[in-house]
């Protein structure tokens, strides 16, 4: 396996001295040691991947240097349209290094396995990039020789005026201690999320974030001996639940329908905000720890923000914060009594089970068996 300290060491050899982008589990011993070893001033976790290409764009025209970008393949995605648009070389010609971490990937001519939102995009990962026309190489902890490869590449950035990339294989880098965050908040997601339950409406309709909140809500209701097939996971498409949920609460204007989202979510496509909130019988859920646990544990600016009042700017009816069990149990039925869309932040502190399990069913059989429920068919 590779250090990342040395890997790191060998980027800033070459001219690296930014790195900005959205953590991947993939990447996470490299992500700790940026977060350790690198000043605060020269690593920025972004929003989105896009945001990551706009902002190592700035720096190149302000400084003249590459940034390196990091971001799982999902990722890919959100950056597209930068990466296309603008820092190609047929547009402004801006040279930076993207890092990938490969969910999905190919190994030996097979796909390894991985959950199904990664299947279709490891299988295209590699074409994607070669669509794109960025040069790019494949890293893995059985390559010889890791500097010169590098080293060429950003020699071709900079030779080429545009992006490259260094796509990564699961198991390249070797575990990295990472540094638990601090919280000033003592209520666990999974007791958020109990203490939440039990007072919506039996009939509402939930649907969860992708990450750990939608498997700890499957599990919960499972415990209740509850349908979890009545509920929407989403499993992919990091950001987007809230617009599952209007999509549902424009359908079913009869209905409760219930986002319970995360801090780093929300902030990767806050801009929806402005949809959910025209929405009367929509009630947005923020499960806030402050963190991109699912990947590693990386901080998000979610506890540096004031999330209410930015709903509330955005057309939200109602807006509140809890903290506890009994704050969360108050602030559902502020919201349920007031006619038109709410938004409840609950701030909790990072951390799940170790033995916290996913959903069984394929996310096919989940739309299913949820349309059917929501149809009155179940």
């Amino acid at each position: 396996m590779i250090q990342p300290a040395t890997f790191l060491t060998i980027l800033q050899k070459h001219g690296i001295r930014l790195f900005a982008g959205v953590p991947d589990s993939l990447l996470q011993p490299l992500c700790a040691e940026i977060m350790m070893s690198v000043p605060a001033e020269r690593h920025w976790i972004t929003a989105n991947e896009g945001s990551a290409i706009a902002l190592a764009t700035g720096y190149y025209l302000g400084t003249g240097e590459l940034t390196c970008v990091y971001m799982q393949n999902s990722g890919l995605g959100n950056a597209i349209n930068p990466l296309v648009s603008l820092a190609d070389a047929d547009v402004y010609g801006i040279p930076m290094l993207l890092l990938i971490g490969w969910r999905g990937e190919i190994r030996d001519g097979k796909q390894i396995n991985d959950e199904p939102q990664h299947v279709k995009q490891g299988l295209i990962t590699l074409d994607l990039l070669q669509c794109l026309g960025i040069p790019h190489v494949i890293l893995s902890a059985q390559m010889p020789d890791v500097e010169n490869p590098i080293a060429e590449l950003l020699n071709q950035a900079r030779c080429g005026s545009c992006p490259v990339g260094i796509v990564v294989r699961k198991g390249t880098f070797a575990d990295v201690t990472v540094r638990e965050l601090t919280s000033e908040y003592t209520l666990t997601r999974e007791e958020a999320l109990k203490a939440l339950i039990s007072v919506l409406p039996p009939d509402a309709v939930v649907v969860g974030t992708t990450g750990k909140a939608s498997r700890e809500l499957y599990e919960i209701r499972v415990a209740e001996q509850r349908d979890p097939q009545r509920d929407f996971l989403t499993v992919g498409a990091m950001g987007h639940a809230s617009q599952i949920a209007a999509g549902i609460a424009l359908a079913r204007p009869d209905r409760k329908v219930v986002c319970i989202d995360g801090d780093g979510a929300l902030i990767m496509h806050m801009g929806g905000l402005t949809t959910t909130a025209t929405f009367s019988n929509l009630l947005h859920i923020i499960i806030n720890n402050g963190s991109h646990e699912s990947v590693g544990g990386q901080p998000t600016r979610g506890l540096h923000i004031d999330i209410p009042t930015i709903a509330v700017a955005c057309g939200y009816v109602i807006a509140r914060t809890a903290v506890d069990a009994a704050q969360i149990r108050d602030a559902v039925r502020d919201v349920l009594s007031v006619r038109g869309s709410g938004l409840i932040e609950i701030r909790t502190r990072s951390g799940a089970r170790t033995d916290l399990g996913r959903p069984k069913a394929t996310p096919v059989k989940f739309k299913r068996s949820f349309m059917r429920s929501l149809s009155g068919k179940a």
